[in-house]
């Protein structure tokens, strides 16, 4: 299992160095992205094993901006498996003025450890850019959405339901700054309230390295309003990863 996920890894950083780190324009399209990665090994009195991977993509189409994200997250402990996520999203942006945009987006999310087989969110609606500067950026979107989960065999039995479903109010903020010529701040917070409150929050700070490369420390809090049966509300996660612009 370590030898795959380590291959996996291997293979979506190895792209990042054929385009030798710069932005793909042609025409008026313009590609740039991000990918991470993350990984602790231990062996000995103690064998564990941990690995981060994300994959940040932009791309622009004259009034259009879309993103595509790929993380995945898989921690082992003696060869038992203490967690393991992976979260595939998409969003597109249509630019109605410098300050203001219209957006679309859907979201999985796979995490057993949570009592959910997945999780699908998506959502629509208004966006807008309150600070748009080189070195300081706040946007801020809201808009209508719809979540739908659908429970584990083990979890349903416990429940008495498969899956849950819900009409949500979907928010989203995003800051980020310039600390200095080599670094910079992100905090975005993400929250999806119908039934229950499902809310997201990364803060992370950036260095760069040489180049491309750069460092990645970030804190990511999960919250949950009324988690099921024997779980809890908050789960945190905190990763150290390289991060490689192209």
């Amino acid at each position: 299992m370590r030898k795959l996920l380590l291959t996996a890894a291997i293979s979506l950083v190895m792209p990042c160095t054929a385009f030798a780190g710069a932005d793909f324009v042609e025409g008026n399209k313009t590609f740039a992205a991000d990918a991470e990665l993350g990984a602790t090994l231990t062996t000995g009195n103690t064998d564990t094993s941990s690995y981060k991977a994300r994959l940040d993509m932009k791309h622009e189409l004259g009034n259009w901006e879309n993103q595509y994200l790929f993380e995945g997250l898989y921690k082992e402990d003696t060869d038992e498996v203490t967690a393991k996520r992976f979260f595939v999203g998409v969003q597109g942006d249509y630019q109605i003025n410098d300050r203001s945009y219209l957006f679309a987006n859907t979201n999985y999310e796979l995490d057993p450890f949570t009592g959910y087989d997945f999780t699908s969110t998506t959502s629509a609606g208004y966006g807008h850019r309150f600070i748009d500067n080189a070195d300081t950026s706040l946007k801020a979107e809201i808009g209508p959405g719809y979540i739908y989960q659908r429970l584990d065999t083990e979890t349903a039995l416990i429940e008495g339901y498969e899956s849950t479903d819900s009409v949500v109010a979907h928010g989203v903020v995003n800051f980020e700054t310039k600390i200095s010529d080599s670094s910079k701040f992100q905090q975005r917070f993400v929250a999806d309230w119908g039934d229950k409150l499902d809310a997201r929050s990364e803060t992370s700070l950036t260095a760069s390295i040489v180049g491309a490369l750069a460092m990645k420390f970030a804190v990511v809090v999960r919250y949950n309003s009324e988690p099921l049966e024997g779980k809890e509300s908050t789960d945190t996660e905190t990763n150290m990863t390289l991060l490689y612009s192209f």
